[in-house]
C-alpha cells in the first residue's frame, strides 16, 4: 500500500513529531506532570498489561510515580525512540497515531545500553490549530503479542 502525504498532512506529521519529542523527553527526565499535561483532561494512559488505564492527568502522574518506584534503588536512564509513525485523520477531527517504540535502558557502570522493551503505541490525538493533546494511549508489547 502506497500513500503520499499532502502538504497539510506533512504539516500534521511534523507537528506530531515535535509533540512526541517533547512528550517523551518529559517522561524520560521524570517530569511526570509535564508529560500528563500533554493529555486531555480526561485522557487515558494504558501501559501495563492487565492494569486498568490511568484516567485523567492526576491519575497518569500517580501511575508514572508508581511504575518508577521499581527504579528507586537501581538507577536507570530510559530513552524512548519513536519510529515508523503513521497518522490517520478521523471524521471527528481526531487523529489515530501508531508508532514503533524502542525503549533504551542504560544503567550506571554498564558498557552497553539495552533495548527493553520493543513495543507499539496506539494513540488518539486531538488537534486544534497548532495544539495537540492526547486523548488516549495504549501500549502493546512485542514480547507479549506472540
Amino acid at each position: 500500500m502506497t500513500e503520499t502525504y499532502a502538504p497539510s498532512q506533512t504539516g500534521l506529521y511534523l507537528a506530531a513529531q515535535a509533540f512526541y519529542a517533547r512528550q517523551m523527553q518529559a517522561l524520560d527526565n521524570g517530569r511526570f506532570e509535564e508529560y500528563a499535561a500533554t493529555f486531555t483532561e480526561d485522557g487515558t494512559f494504558q501501559h501495563t498489561p492487565g492494569v486498568e488505564p490511568a484516567r485523567g492527568r492526576a491519575a497518569i502522574v500517580a501511575e508514572l510515580r508508581r511504575f518508577h518506584e521499581q527504579f528507586k534503588d537501581k538507577p536507570v536512564q530510559r530513552r524512548h525512540w519513536f519510529n515508523q509513525l503513521v497518522l490517520d485523520p478521523q471524521a471527528d477531527g481526531s487523529v489515530r497515531s501508531t508508532a514503533y517504540v524502542l525503549v533504551v535502558r542504560t544503567t550506571p557502570g554498564t558498557a552497553r545500553p539495552e533495548i527493553w522493551p520493543s513495543c507499539q503505541i496506539n494513540d488518539v490525538l486531538e488537534v486544534e490549530g497548532d495544539r495537540i493533546l492526547m486523548r488516549s494511549r495504549v501500549v502493546t508489547y512485542d514480547h507479549l503479542d506472540w
